[in-house]
């Protein structure tokens, strides 16, 4: 059985899907884009400063359901274009902490965007740190 996570106080859009599912100790949060939660609109000019709005915005959505940017194991991200990757890059490495998650990144055509981040995080334990059952 899987239960929504649902906060104000992250982006939302007129379209059918949830912000996030939590199944299990597993949260999986929808693509986020780099847009202000509030109004909907475009951060910035730059990959980097896009990359790092999507990003503030999956840990919004993680905080909602008590996880933070620690408890991702998986990331997939769209980029419009290919000559951004090193940006994103730069970004991606200065918001998230090693171990990095595993990463999925691929070019692709997504409107107005330059880049759409999905995530996967798992609530029992931060990357990194070993449970003690283990």
């Amino acid at each position: 059985m899987s239960q929504p996570i649902h906060t104000n106080l992250a982006p939302e859009f007129p379209l059918p899907f949830s912000q996030a599912l939590r199944a299990g100790d597993f949260v999986y949060v929808s693509g986020q884009v780099g847009v202000n939660p509030a109004t909907r609109e475009v951060v910035g000019e730059t990959i980097e400063e896009q990359t790092v709005q999507c990003l503030r915005n999956i840990e919004t959505i993680l905080e909602a359901a008590g996880l933070s940017l620690d408890h991702i194991v998986k990331i997939n991200a769209f980029l419009s274009r290919q000559e951004d990757f090193p940006g994103y890059n730069r970004a991606y490495e200065n918001v998230m902490k090693k171990p990095f998650p595993t990463r999925t990144s691929i070019g692709c055509s997504i409107g107005s965007y330059l880049v759409e981040i999905d995530a996967i995080a798992y609530a029992a334990s931060r990357r990194g740190e070993s449970r003690e059952d283990e």
